[in-house]
């Protein structure tokens, strides 16, 4: 079986650029890209706080210390300058490759400076039994 997992997120980015004229994608800030696990052309998830819209796409890098998160082609139509957005890098895996998962959360300030990096353990809360 393969489950379809969260392997890293950048938490409450604002989104610094929307370039409706680019052929798609989301262009991040390179550092932010490695701090959450999130490889050049990789697939990823980007939820708007301000309406919940919902966007999947490659992500590509910006130079290291830019601080950019543009929006690229299409969802330049649902994400504006300004927005907060929480970006997920999904992975489907195998329960073995589950057992070693350590997702890593970036959090971010308002001009997208890493404030803080979580790596968390997978396990069950106190209590659980299955």
């Amino acid at each position: 079986m393969h489950r379809l997992m969260c392997k890293g997120k950048i938490h409450r980015a604002t989104v610094t650029e929307a370039e409706l004229d680019y052929v798609g994608s989301i262009t991040i800030d390179y550092k932010l890209m490695k701090e959450a696990n999130i490889k050049p052309y990789e697939m990823v998830q980007i939820t708007s706080l301000k309406n919940a819209t919902r966007w999947k796409t490659y992500a590509i890098p910006a130079p290291e210390g830019s601080n950019r998160i543009c929006l690229n082609g299409p969802p330049a139509h649902l994400f504006s300058p300004g927005d907060i957005v929480i970006i997920l890098s999904l992975g489907l895996m195998t329960d073995e490759e589950v057992d070693d998962l350590k997702p890593r959360v970036v959090f971010v300030d308002d001009e997208n400076n890493i404030t803080k990096i979580e790596e968390h353990d997978l396990h069950w809360p106190e209590g659980v039994e299955l």
